[in-house]
């Protein structure tokens, strides 16, 4: 009798794999040397694929973070389509001081009549360790009633921290992504905002921002989002990597590490942290909700208890006509229009479905598809089951 192993090599081809009897033998082997409880944590570890992420994807160092900036100024060379100074005064203003600093005096009883320059405000993020003579993209916005920036130019002005200082210089050319048109009968045509552009590179970095990194003997790791676990888990990795007691747990989000006082070591010790992998805390069970759009966002740790739910929607249309009452061709009377509205409800007949224990997120949305329920319905029924104590997950109401 020929076995499996024989035919194979009757025909030509070499035995495959037995993969099932390299397992049985590695688990056999394994029991002579590993206790009940850590052959299944072994087993377990085999059946189930580690999700890691970086350190980097999961937290952000401590006082490594960008700066918010503000000014103020004036985009010129518009076509036509600036601010109406009779209607933005400040903007006349904000010329004639500018003229005025470079040698032009306008008298004061003179008010410009322009169409093509308007008033915007600019903002802009200092990013972290900028310094001077580095460029920074800007955005550009119109505060007055400047149809569009197209084709402007933004001349030279100042941007200032929450502190007061200046940190960056902002002048250049702007990129509009929008359209508008307007007719002389004011009708007007508008393709996304005309009246908000960017410039790349727009403004150069004139102060850096003080360096907090080696302020201190130790690097902290704040995480994204507050969770135990995970700072749990990023201690134990830390420790494992430098040594026991190279970092520790201060709170639900932070986490410190002992740090070199050498600048060039900190920066070789953070690109090893940052890339240190590990498996984050299971999200918490949350729905999220927007009751004015009609998002419903429901996370894959959400479980429902056995309940019976039944809801019908009440629909209501309304139907506006207008009558004309006309007098006779001799009458001498007048042509009168009176509306007529027509309300209708009507309450669809409900159906009800349940819920068994312990139902998952797919089992949810397969009831909800069934029974036919709007995202309007859907809402309703998650609010009613979290309180009836159902719905083992937060609600939240955005």
């Amino acid at each position: 009798m020929m076995t499996d192993t024989s035919r194979t090599l009757a025909a030509g081809r070499p035995p495959a794999p037995d993969r099932h009897g390299r397992l049985r033998r590695f688990v056999h082997g394994l029991r002579g040397t590993c206790t009940p409880l850590g052959l299944a944590a072994l087993l377990l570890a085999l059946a189930l694929p580690a999700h890691a992420e970086r350190i980097k994807d999961l937290a952000q160092v401590g006082g490594v973070r960008g700066n918010a900036l503000v000014g103020y100024g004036l985009v010129v060379g518009l076509d036509g389509s600036g601010d109406r100074t009779s209607q933005a005064p400040f903007t006349v203003q904000s010329l004639k001081n500018m003229l005025g600093e470079l040698g032009v005096n306008v008298p004061p009883n003179v008010n410009p009549q322009l169409k093509n320059v308007a008033a915007v405000a600019i903002h802009a993020e200092l990013p972290p360790f900028a310094k001077p003579g580095q460029t920074i993209d800007i955005t550009v916005s119109s505060i007055g009633n400047a149809v569009s920036l197209r084709g402007g130019s933004l001349l030279m002005a100042p941007l200032k921290g929450a502190d007061g200082q200046v940190y960056a210089i902002a002048q250049g050319n702007l990129v509009v992504g929008g359209f508008g048109a307007q007719g002389k009968d004011g009708s007007r045509v508008s393709v996304n905002v005309p009246s908000v552009g960017r410039v790349p590179g727009g403004a150069t970095v004139e102060r850096a921002l003080p360096d907090v990194f080696g302020a201190s003997g130790e690097i902290t790791l704040n995480l994204h989002q507050n969770d135990f676990t995970t700072v749990a888990r990023m201690v134990a990795a830390l420790n494992n990597a430098f040594g026991e007691g190279a970092a520790r747990a201060v709170d639900g989000v932070t986490v410190a590490v002992q740090a070199p006082s050498d600048q060039g070591a900190r920066i070789g010790l953070l690109a090893r942290i940052e890339n240190i992998e590990l498996s984050p805390g299971t999200a918490p069970a949350r729905v999220v909700v927007n009751s004015r759009t009609g998002t419903v966002v429901i996370g894959s740790q959400v479980r429902v208890s056995p309940a019976a739910i039944a809801h019908g929607s009440l629909t209501v249309t309304i139907n506006e006509a207008t009558q004309v009452s006309q007098p006779n061709a001799f009458g001498g009377g007048q042509t009168v229009t009176a509306p007529q509205s027509t309300i209708t409800a009507s309450n669809e007949g409900s159906r009800m479905f349940r819920f068994d224990g312990g139902t998952t997120l797919d089992e949810i949305v397969r009831a909800v598809n069934e029974v036919g329920a709007a995202p309007g319905d859907l809402i309703a029924i998650l609010e009613a089951l979290k309180q009836a104590g159902a719905l083992s997950a937060e609600l939240e109401v955005i």
